[in-house]
Order: structure tokens, then C-alpha cells, then sequence
């Protein structure tokens, strides 16, 4: 027993020098100061047992422990306090035995720390176990057989074991006592560790020949109320002379042990001799006053005394032992010495990583935050229990050490969860023993998502084309944004923003889909009302608050062959079909008349080709594709009927081709003094003509033939000198193929880049004029039809056609 009060005080004493030498560093943390605070418990009380109110020892208010997340941590990782953090009552967790917590050592100590959060704080506190009598003393043999030479002198004394008690101070053993008897009496006296001893002290002269024996009872008394005993029974054996006892060669051994020494390794050998001869000279050896732990430990050779380890040695829980040896010879004479055994500490073991306080999740951007607290240590000593703790490099965390080997783990900055959103953090304590042993702890950091990240465009500029004359509800494209962010943060939303223009109607031309940015038309356009759409949309997150972003959409409305042409000259509104006047001494290729058509498509769909389509003598007129210019094709003759009949076609380049067609009269004269009056069908017969008249007539047509040769001289030469200058002004000219054998209209297919006609009739007249006023170079703006049919206007009253 005394070995084992020195191995727990031992014990002790190791872990107040067992601390690993660091430079503390406080850094934007708040920790309590270095005195203790001392609380006291009894033992064996049931659990939930009220020990003290730490909000009032502490200071704090009613709910700043709830506040600050208090917790009670004990050195050995045990639970024995349990802290009701509402009312700030420390309870006890479960039934305390002082007996099993520190075995003999008394005081009973538990020591503990108190942490709390925001600000982080560490209160250092001890728990003391106060001991009750609850154990009765025990001596390990019930019988015990002393041999006594009968030649021993008065006031010999002879010690005896022990009793031994589990309960400390005050309530361990006080006395002992004996029966009253005329030969024997106990004297009490202290060891060098603390404790009592009996000793029987001779105070009368045995005689073997009188009494060859005696028994005695031995009563061990503890000091509790009330008082607990305990008793053995001493048999005395009278013993005839043996006037030599055996005699150790020393009276204390000192030897070391390492704590890796192999069961069965011989620990120490014990040496004793006695000079009487015979059986009185025979010595056995045995363990005396030896404790429970001390037996099972060690056990020695009772004929070589060779002291045999019987079990593995631990340094951490015991680090030395005291072994009392007896050598007893053949007449029962003893001796005593003493081995002091030391344990050599190896690096057996690996240190030890306790986490006090753990966050593995944080949102990121967040400033400097604690993720965890935890203490290490290491059972070891010296050397091999020195530690290094530290995490990997290029990590966004920092490791700072606090006091009493705890160490903070915080973050070094704001995360980006975009960047990375999961770390995965190793903590590694190593000792610094030979060999190095190390201890490794993995916690994995998830970065929560913050709504940090405005949805981008994959463009920032979208162009879709429609065709004309679309379905109602035709998807025509779609948009599409991401969102870095993840959760409701990433989820967006579309919706068409405001136009600029606050007369276009947009929400009735366009509709997005709110969750997958596709665009519908929600009716049919036309390209020449409306030849390109321009608005933006936007997209917004689901995060608090939204973020969102825009993007540009141009809707291009592609043209479809839906206009056929329209024929502008002649005219055909049903009224009194228009009549050209050709001399019948007209050249080949004689201007008859122009057919002026529009078209309101664009592009290839308005490039115009004319041809003829019917004529009353195929073969003496033709039409220009390009320009729809009626022509002569050959001389006239008197032959020739005096009226003709022309259908023009006039036909688009769209697929499928549309196409209109337009009719012609033609009147062949003999000049354009004639008055000409259609007469109907069924006339009477002309009368006879009037000499005079018909010279008349022929003097006129001959002057106004000489006019009009010289009014077109004039007007060819004008046109050949505007033709000029519009090839080198550079009109403009649709761009791609421009077929062969049709015209260029400059979008609108209303003219030709020759000519230009302005023609005049009179409603109901019985005579048409169709004059040559000038040629014009076509002034022709790229704009819709819709523009020029509202610009332009195409009928008047007097059927007067100007082409701008």
C-alpha cells in the first residue's frame, strides 16, 4: 500500500511538470486568469447533486453562460460535472467514489476547465472529493504465524502488517489494539510515508517450556464516526534458540526498469546470509507488507531472490515502486531490506488530441471566426512528451496556441465559396521522442453560400431572327444566365424589362419563360410594319437580397414573299382603259409606254421582272425585264392592225414567285395632231372626209412629228448625261446576286435607276396624253412600305402619278 500512495503521488507530481514549453499567444481572444477556482463535493451523493452556481462564482448573468455556450471539461475527458447552462447550476454527473477517482492520496483533486465563447475564455478549476467512511479496515491475512526465540529479551519489538483502509484522512486508520494479554503490547508508529504501523513489543520473558504458543487478536481502528475496525489473528510460536538471524549484504537496492522491460525480465536480485549451520542456515525469500499492485506486479525467487516482473510496467501510472523483501532462515530468524525499483520512461505513447469545441460549417466572407478549440498532451515525459502541433501550409487557417497546451483554430480571412467550398484541415501533433510518434485529426470545413454573385449573361448581347407571318406563341430563341452562387442563391429568374421607347408595345409582341429564358412571339409580325425589335431582359437570383443582371435582344424580322407586285401605271381601277398612242412611223424600238409596279416585300423578294405575257400580234412589241419598258420591236407597217392589245406580266424573285399583270392599249396613228376618238363598235359609217380637212390634218401631224423628234432629241440627251452622272454618284445598290433579267428597285420596287415618267390623264377624255416631261434620277430611301405608302401618295383625282 505505501508503494502504491507513492506511485498516485507520483502520479501528480508528473502532471504538473509534464507541460510542453510554447510561446502563448492571445491573439483577439480573451482568457480568465491563472487562479483556480475551488469547489468541494462529497462523495457517493446521488447525481444531479448540487455542487455550486458557477453565474454567481463567475460574476455573469443569469443567461450568459446559455449565451457564450459554456462547457465543463475535466484533464481525463470524464464527465463529472454536469453545468445547467440556464440556470448556471454545476450538478454532479453520476456518483463520485473518492476511493476509485485518487485511491489513497488526500487530498482528492479533479481539475477541470470552463469555456465559453464570444469572447472565448478558459476558467482553470478543481473539484475537491471530500472522503466519508465508508470502508472498514482490512488486513490481507486473516491469520498470521510470528516465531520467537525464547531467549528474546524484554522490549523487542516485532512489526507486523498493516491493515489497510481505502478511505483517506481523517477516516483511515488512527490505532491499533491487541487483546490484553501478560506477555505483548502494540506500539503505533509512523513510516517515512505518512502511515501508521503496529509494532509488538515483548514485555515479558517467554519460556518455551512453559507455553509453546500464543494467540493474539489485532484490531485496526479508523478514525470515522462512527469508528470502522478491522482484526487478525496473531499466532506465536515459541521458538528454541537460533542465536543468528540472516543478514542482506544491503539494506536498500536501488534499480531501474524500463517500461518496455519483456514479462519474466529479471529486476533486481536480493542477497542474503546467515552464519549459523544446518537447517538454521537455509534462507527462503518473500515479498513482506507487500500492496495488491506490488504482488501483481512483481514476484520473487524464495530460493535465488531474483525479483521477476510479472506484468508490463507503465511509467505514466506508476513511476517508481518500493518492494519490501524478507530473508527468514531455517529457525525462523529474519531480516529485511528494501528494493527501490525506478521506471524509465519510453516514448510509448502517442499524443492525444482533444477537441473541446468544434464548427465544421461558415459562411463565407465572414471576418476572422473560431472553428474549434482543442487541448493536446501526451502521457509521456521530458523529451518524449514535448509536442508540435500545426496544420498543412497554403490553407486559409491559422493555429494559435493558447495556454494550458489548448490551441484555437480560426480562419485567416474570408472564404469564397465560389473559389472552394470544402477544406479539408489535418491537424497533426507530434512529440518530439525517439522515435517521433504522432497523433493526426481530420475536420472537413464546408463554406456555406452567401448571395454574392449577380446571374451572368453568356452573351451580353442577343440577335434572333423571325420570319414574317409567324404562329401565335413561336418560340424564336432563348437567353440563358448563370449563377455562381449555389442553393435559392443560383436559382434565377427571367422577365422583360421596361422599353426604352414607352409606345412599343413589347409585352404584347414578346414573352419570356420566368424559369428557362425562351422567347415566344406572341403573335404574327410583319416585316413591313416592323422590320427589327430591340429590348432587354433581365435575371435575378432568389437570394436575399437579389441580385440580378441585364441583356440585350435584337429580334430581326425576316422578310417573307407575302406582297405581290403592284402594278402603279397603267392604271387598273375599271374606268376607261388607258390608250397609247404610237406613230406608225415609229423606229424600232420606240418608248410605247412604261409599266411602273412596287413591291411591298424587300430584298430579292422586290426585284421585279416584266414580260409579255399576250399581244394581239405577237412578235411587234416587246418589254424590257429590267425596267417594264413597252417597245417596238420592229418597224410598223400599213399592214399592222390599228389596235393592239398587251398583257404584261410583272413577277417577283421571292419562292414561291408572285406575280400581277396589267393591260395595254395600244392605238397606232398616223401622228399625234389626229384628234383620236374611240368610236364604239357598232358606229355608222364615217362620212366622207373633207379635202381641205385631210391636208390640214396631214400639215399638222407633220410639224408635230418635227416637235416631237426634237423634244425627244432633247430628252435623250439629257438622259444620257443624268445616267452618267448617277453611275459615278454611286447609288445604291442592294448588295448579293442581282440576276440578269431582273431590275434593281432599290428595296421598294417602285423605279428603275433610268427613268422616271410623270402621266397624266383625264377622267373620261376621249383622248390620253402620255407625255415626256423630263427624265429624273430615282432618289429611292431604304424604308419600309409601310412609310412610303403613307409618304407617297398613289391616286389623285386627276389620275396624276409623281415619283419621287
Amino acid at each position: 500500500m505505501c508503494s502504491k500512495e507513492a506511485m498516485e503521488a507520483g502520479r501528480l507530481c508528473c502532471q504538473r511538470q509534464r507541460q510542453v514549453l510554447f510561446l502563448f499567444l492571445f491573439w483577439g481572444v480573451s482568457l480568465a486568469g491563472s487562479g483556480f477556482g475551488q469547489y468541494s463535493v462529497t462523495e457517493e451523493m446521488e447525481r444531479g447533486s448540487f455542487v455550486v452556481n458557477l453565474a454567481k462564482d463567475l460574476g455573469l448573468g443569469d443567461r450568459e453562460l446559455f449565451a457564450r455556450g459554456a462547457r465543463v471539461i475535466f484533464d481525463d475527458n470524464k464527465q463529472y460535472l454536469l453545468l445547467n447552462s440556464h440556470t448556471g447550476d454545476l450538478l454532479t454527473n453520476e456518483k463520485l467514489d473518492r476511493e476509485k477517482l485518487c485511491g489513497s492520496t488526500e487530498p482528492c483533486m479533479l481539475y477541470f476547465q470552463i469555456l465559453m465563447d464570444n469572447p472565448f475564455q478558459i476558467y482553470r478549476a478543481e473539484l475537491r472529493v471530500r472522503d466519508i467512511n465508508d470502508h472498514s479496515p482490512v488486513f490481507r491475512d486473516k491469520d498470521t504465524v510470528l516465531k520467537i526465540l525464547e531467549n528474546t529479551a524484554e522490549g523487542t519489538t516485532f512489526r507486523l502488517e498493516r491493515a489497510h483502509d481505502s478511505d483517506g484522512g481523517p477516516n483511515s486508520i488512527q490505532n491499533y489494539t491487541i487483546n490484553p494479554n501478560s506477555f505483548f503490547h502494540i506500539k503505533v508508529s509512523d513510516s517515512d510515508e505518512g502511515m501508521i504501523y503496529p509494532e509488538l513489543v515483548l514485555d515479558k520473558a517467554l519460556d518455551r517450556e512453559k507455553q509453546q504458543e500464543l494467540s493474539l487478536t489485532l484490531m485496526a481502528l479508523d478514525g470515522g464516526s462512527p469508528p470502522r475496525s478491522g482484526t487478525t489473528t496473531i499466532r506465536i510460536v515459541i521458538l528454541d534458540v537460533n542465536d543468528n538471524a540472516p543478514h542482506f549484504s544491503q539494506a536498500t537496492y536501488v534499480t531501474q526498469a524500463p517500461e518496455n522491460s519483456p514479462i519474466g525480465s529479471i529486476i533486481a536480485k536480493v542477497s542474503a546470509e546467515d552464519v549459523d549451520s544446518g537447517v538454521y542456515a537455509d534462507i527462503s525469500y518473500s515479498l513482506f507488507d507487500a500492496s495488491e499492485d506490488i504482488q501483481a506486479t512483481f514476484q520473487i525467487n524464495p530460493f535465488s531472490g531474483e525479483i521477476i516482473l510479472r506484468v508490463f510496467l507503465d511509467y505514466e501510472l506508476v513511476k517508481s515502486y518500493k518492494v519490501n523483501i524478507q530473508a527468514i532462515d531455517g529457525g525462523g530468524l529474519s531480516a529485511r531490506c528494501t528494493v527501490l525499483i525506478e521506471i524509465l520512461d519510453t516514448n510509448d505513447n502517442r499524443p492525444e488530441l482533444i477537441m473541446s469545441s468544434l464548427s465544421n460549417q461558415i459562411a463565407e466572407n465572414s471576418p476572422e471566426t473560431i472553428l474549434a478549440v482543442f487541448r493536446i498532451k501526451d502521457r509521456d515525459s521530458g523529451e518524449n512528451g514535448k509536442m508540435v502541433c500545426y496544420i498543412q501550409d497554403n490553407l486559409p487557417f491559422v493555429l494559435r496556441p493558447s495556454m494550458e497546451n489548448y490551441y484555437i483554430l480560426t480562419t485567416e480571412g474570408a472564404l469564397d465559396r465560389e473559389s472552394q467550398a470544402e477544406y479539408n484541415i489535418t491537424i497533426t501533433v507530434t512529440d518530439l521522442g525517439t522515435p517521433r510518434l504522432k497523433t493526426q485529426h481530420n475536420i472537413t470545413v464546408l463554406v456555406s453560400d452567401v448571395n454574392d454573385n449577380a446571374p451572368a449573361f453568356t452573351q451580353t448581347s442577343y440577335t434572333l431572327f423571325v420570319r414574317e407571318n409567324n404562329s401565335p406563341a413561336l418560340h424564336i430563341g432563348s437567353v440563358s444566365a448563370t449563377d455562381r452562387d449555389a442553393g435559392a442563391n443560383a436559382q434565377v429568374t427571367y422577365s422583360l424589362l421596361p422599353p426604352h421607347d414607352p409606345h412599343l408595345p413589347l409585352a404584347s409582341l414578346v414573352s419570356i419563360n420566368a424559369d428557362n429564358g425562351q422567347l415566344f412571339a406572341l403573335r404574327a409580325l410583319d416585316y413591313e410594319a416592323l422590320q427589327a425589335l430591340e429590348f432587354r431582359v433581365g435575371a435575378t437570383d432568389r437570394g436575399s437580397p437579389a441580385l440580378s443582371s441585364q441583356a440585350l435582344v435584337r429580334v430581326l424580322v425576316l422578310d417573307a414573299n407575302d406582297n405581290s407586285p403592284f402594278v402603279l401605271y397603267p392604271l387598273q381601277n375599271g374606268s376607261a382603259p388607258c390608250t397609247e398612242l404610237v406613230p406608225r412611223a415609229a423606229e424600232p424600238g420606240y418608248l410605247v409606254s412604261k409599266v411602273v409596279a412596287v413591291d411591298g416585300d424587300s430584298g430579292q423578294n422586290a426585284w421585279l421582272s416584266y414580260q409579255l405575257l399576250k399581244a394581239t400580234e405577237p412578235g411587234l412589241f416587246g418589254v424590257w425585264a429590267h425596267n417594264g419598258e413597252v417597245r417596238t420591236a420592229r418597224l410598223l407597217s400599213e399592214r399592222d392592225a390599228a389596235k393592239h392589245r398587251l398583257v404584261v406580266l410583272v413577277k417577283d424573285n421571292g419562292e414561291p414567285p408572285l406575280s400581277a399583270s396589267v393591260t395595254l392599249h395600244v392605238l397606232l396613228v398616223d401622228g399625234f395632231s389626229q384628234p383620236y376618238l374611240p368610236l364604239p363598235e357598232a358606229a355608222s359609217d364615217p362620212a366622207q372626209a373633207d379635202p381641205l380637212t385631210v391636208y390640214l390634218v396631214i400639215a399638222l401631224a407633220s410639224v408635230s412629228s418635227l416637235f416631237l423628234f426634237s423634244v425627244l432629241a432633247f430628252i435623250a440627251a439629257r438622259l444620257c448625261r443624268r445616267g452618267r452622272d448617277t453611275s459615278l454618284g454611286g447609288c445604291s445598290v442592294p448588295e448579293g446576286h442581282f440576276p440578269g433579267h431582273l431590275v434593281d428597285v432599290s428595296g421598294t420596287g417602285t423605279l428603275s435607276q433610268s427613268y422616271q415618267y410623270e402621266v397624266c390623264l383625264t377622267r373620261d377624255s376621249g383622248t390620253s396624253d402620255f407625255k415626256f416631261l423630263k427624265p429624273i434620277v430615282p432618289n429611292i430611301q431604304a424604308q419600309s412600305p409601310g412609310r412610303n405608302s403613307e409618304e407617297n401618295p398613289t391616286f389623285g383625282n386627276s389620275f396624276g402619278f409623281n415619283f419621287q
